[in-house]
């Protein structure tokens, strides 16, 4: 039986209450309303006195036959609750949680346009019933998301042809756009995260029955952006390879129970087994050894082999006491002697950050060796810092002061001095100066042919440069070209300084090249 509405009542007639009142019977079976929070509604019967009133403040129960057919009738309280009492997975609550990590936040993506991509992204999981098969834990960030959402813009915005030809291209795409805002977007060159949206479904970037085959936002894969789009974000710092946020549980210092005194130095690839990495205790005996090993047979590939394998096993324990600090003073010491400024320098780099942390050491002896090796490399640079850092109590340390001695020397170009210091060496300070007093000595011969003419005796050369004997002094000569610059006089050696400053310049030239050592501070 279809329902029929009241006619017009003619003119002067009494107004009829309600539309209703053709019906025979209610279209209804009345139900009890819920009674809750102390109210108690009671259920008026059919049929109605009068029509409901819309757009009133007070709402009260109606039936179907009452509503027109162009309304949709309120949901009622239980199913309000029932449609919003959701339980989330642990999984999803890790993901919000992750999210607004501090360290996971960008400046650059406001709170409220995270939230809402949150609530998008939860949104389409629930929608699609994947919920709790979903791998969370590497679904990426919402504010991953939103940025990748920008960059994607940027083409659209700064071409128009790209646009035009972005229709074709956008079904091959995996994308995490809005479907609203990108159309109100490119029409009004607006980014589409800026568009507000006030439904939910606005928010969705595709329903159910709309989404193409492959875009599914919820498989772990990194959109393909353009050449330009990618050399974009490499200078912006924001197209990079995301970690997680804590390491495992696993890494840390690594705790040894290796009892071979003797262990092959070998470059670790992968993280180090305590089976293969010698405690602290175990150690102290190696040094003893290689010690005694050292003095007796003098090999150095074995010693350093032994060495380098020790700093390691202290290094991945996280070893840093007295005994480290010896260990890497004895190699340097042992490096300097053998003319190793590789291995040197890589200790010498380790000292410095261990005297930093307040360790017993030699540290006024390797800063003097610091200088001198600061003067060898013409590193100015770090001299001056080396310098700087220097107290008023270690300027007057014994080792500390000739170094400082030499560089002054040098500054002021002054030979004889420079050569007296060489002389007077104190620790192994020597060693270092054996590696540039050649190119100084090629300096004071040059500054000698400028000074002395025609000749100079071999005598003097070889007392004012302290070479140990004539004989070492006309073969440094020899070596640098100057075969026909020594001659004897009534029985005296005599070096022709008149004609040499040409060929001892050019040498000179050559010895103060850069110096590129393998390891250098």
């Amino acid at each position: 039986m279809m329902p029929t509405w009241p006619t017009v009542p003619p003119s002067g007639a009494p107004p009829t209450p309600g539309y209703a009142t053709s019906y025979s019977a209610p279209a209804f079976t009345p139900v009890q309303v819920r009674q809750s929070f102390g109210q108690s509604y009671s259920t008026p019967q059919p049929p109605y006195p009068a029509g409901p009133t819309y757009g009133s403040s007070h709402s009260s129960p109606t039936s179907a036959a009452n509503i027109p057919p162009n309304v949709t009738p309120a949901p009622t309280v239980a199913q309000e609750q029932a449609k919003t009492k959701i339980d989330w997975p642990d999984s999803v609550r890790r993901y919000v949680q992750r999210a607004f990590v501090p360290a996971n936040l960008d400046s650059n993506v406001s709170r409220p346009e995270m939230e809402a991509k949150l609530k998008e992204t939860i949104t389409q999981a629930n929608e699609k019933g994947v919920m709790y098969s979903l791998d969370w834990d590497a679904m990426p960030l919402p504010q991953q998301m939103i940025r990748e959402e920008r960059a994607r813009t940027l083409l659209p915005l700064h071409s128009k042809t790209e646009t035009q030809t972005s229709a074709t291209s956008t079904k091959k795409r995996k994308s995490w756009d809005l479907n609203d805002a990108a159309t109100a977007g490119s029409s009004s060159g607006t980014p589409p995260w800026r568009v507000g949206a006030n439904r939910l479904e606005d928010r969705v970037t595709f329903s159910p029955d709309t989404r193409q085959p492959g875009d599914d936002p919820f498989k772990n894969t990194t959109s393909k952006f353009s050449r330009a789009d990618k050399r974009q974000k490499r200078h912006e710092g924001e197209y990079k390879t995301f970690r997680e946020d804590t390491p495992p549980p696993s890494d840390g210092p690594v705790v040894g129970t290796c009892q071979d005194l003797e262990k092959r130095y070998l470059r670790l690839t992968a993280a180090p087994k305590p089976s293969q990495v010698r405690p602290p205790q175990v150690l102290r005996q190696t040094l003893e050894l290689l010690k005694k090993r050292w003095k007796k047979d003098q090999n150095y590939s074995y010693i350093c082999d032994q060495f380098k394998s020790m700093r390691q096993d202290l290094t991945v324990q996280r070893v840093r006491d007295d005994f480290t600090v010896e260990v890497y003073e004895i190699h340097a010491r042992i490096a300097l002697e053998k003319g190793d400024l590789g291995e040197y320098n890589q200790c010498q780099s380790q000292l410095k950050g261990l005297y930093r942390l307040g360790l017993k050491g030699k540290a006024n002896e390797f800063k003097a060796y610091r200088i001198l090796y600061y003067i060898h490399t013409a590193n100015r640079a770090e001299l001056n810092n080396a310098l700087a850092d220097l107290t008023a109590a270690e300027k007057k340390d014994k080792a500390i002061k000739h170094a400082l001695d030499v560089r002054s020397a040098l500054a002021l170009g002054n030979y004889h001095r420079f050569f007296q210091l060489y002389n007077d060496t104190p620790n192994m300070g020597a060693y270092l100066m054996d590696m540039f007093v050649g190119r100084e000595r090629l300096a004071a011969l040059c500054n000698f042919c400028k000074g002395y003419k025609p000749d100079v005796p071999l005598r003097f050369i070889t007392e004012e440069l302290y070479f140990e004997s004539d004989i070492e002094a006309a073969q440094f000569i020899l070596d640098h070209g100057g075969q026909d610059l020594l001659q004897d006089r009534d029985g005296t050696i005599v070096f022709l300084s008149g004609k040499a400053g040409q060929r001892f310049e050019a040498a000179r030239a050559k010895a103060f090249s850069r110096v590129d050592i393998k390891g250098q501070i």
